[in-house]
């Protein structure tokens, strides 16, 4: 018997989690959900996701373009057996009272709250302490990139502390309706940001402060990480276990791989649909180890590095792990 998976909300995320879902032979979609005729409606139904939409209220927008409607979020389920939420940020915490009404396991993305579940989830740390669970958070694509590296870091050499400034592109590649044009915005200005305090939800020991800045660019985030480490590294021992690492790519510089464009491109030739690199990029040259400081840079795919922490939260929850 398949895990039968309803996703709402088919943006960004949501479409990626569905292509996944669909990718794996234990789980199937049940439905996606849209609250307007977009052409993402559109591509859901091409792609034989059955469409449903948030209540009855938004079914005359999408007769009237001739999208045919399966029905309402409330029916979608009442035949699914867990829902991942990839609703637009702050809108998990009001439908997790629905999904508590029907008695049905939730996934919510890292644009909510810790509190909205039981847990905040990182495949590569904490997934066999959410088997079972009913509500877990994927956390976001920064959380989710730093705890892959760090995560590494700390359970090799044992971090004492983290440094971390993350570099944010604007919009995603998709959103022509924000900035900067021409401009880098310290988001937030104060010292430290919000990226610290959420890794702390997957290592809560860990002693990490972190700054960002948005830049204009749509393509990816960057990272430059600074690490005091508590026991002796080597460089070259520290560029083995990112290799080894899950999730994990080697890319350099002097192979032609030089910025977040080559980065895309190297996506693209390997015939990534859509580009996507679910996997953090680590800059082979900007790894080093001084006295006991460990640097690197790493590059996140923002569109989809959270997408197999969805499908391992799938796993973890429904107990098919």
């Amino acid at each position: 018997m398949k895990i039968r998976v309803a996703i709402n909300g088919y943006g960004t995320i949501g479409k990626r989690v569905a292509d996944a879902v669909t990718l794996q032979n234990d789980m199937v979609v049940s439905g996606v959900v849209k609250t307007r005729p977009t052409i993402e409606a559109k591509f859901a139904i091409a792609n034989n996701y059955p469409l449903y939409v948030t209540d009855e209220s938004k079914i005359p927008a999408f007769e009237t373009v001739g999208i045919q409607i399966k029905g309402t979020l409330t029916d979608l389920l009442k035949d699914s057996d867990i829902v991942v939420d990839c609703s637009p940020g702050k809108f998990g915490e009001t439908n997790k009272s629905i999904y508590a009404k029907h008695g049905i396991k939730a996934i919510f993305q890292g644009g909510e709250k810790e509190e909205v579940a039981e847990m905040s989830f990182n495949a590569q740390t904490n997934f066999r302490n959410c088997i079972g669970k009913t509500y877990v958070r994927v956390v976001s694509c920064n959380t989710t990139a730093l705890c892959r590296s760090l995560g590494e870091i700390e359970r090799k050499y044992q971090i004492k502390k983290a440094r971390v400034v993350l570099i944010r592109r604007g919009p995603d590649p998709g959103n022509s309706k924000k900035g900067p044009v021409n401009a880098i915005v310290p988001n937030p200005a104060t010292v430290p940001s919000h990226h610290g305090p959420d890794v702390n939800s997957i290592f809560p020991n860990l002693k990490i402060v972190t700054s960002a800045v948005i830049v204009p660019t749509t393509l990816m985030h960057m990272h430059s990480v600074m690490v005091e480490l508590q026991n002796e590294a080597a460089t070259n021992d520290v560029k083995k276990l990112f290799e080894k690492a899950p999730r994990i790519i080697i890319v350099k510089a002097k192979e032609g791989i030089e910025s977040t464009a080559e980065i895309m491109e190297y996506a693209r030739d390997s015939g990534r649909k859509r580009s996507d690199l679910n996997e953090i990029a680590i800059w082979d040259e900007s790894i080093n180890v001084l006295g006991n400081e460990l640097f690197y840079m790493q590059a996140v795919h923002q569109e989809s590095d959270v997408i197999p922490e969805n499908i391992d939260a799938i796993r973890a929850m429904t107990g098919i792990c």
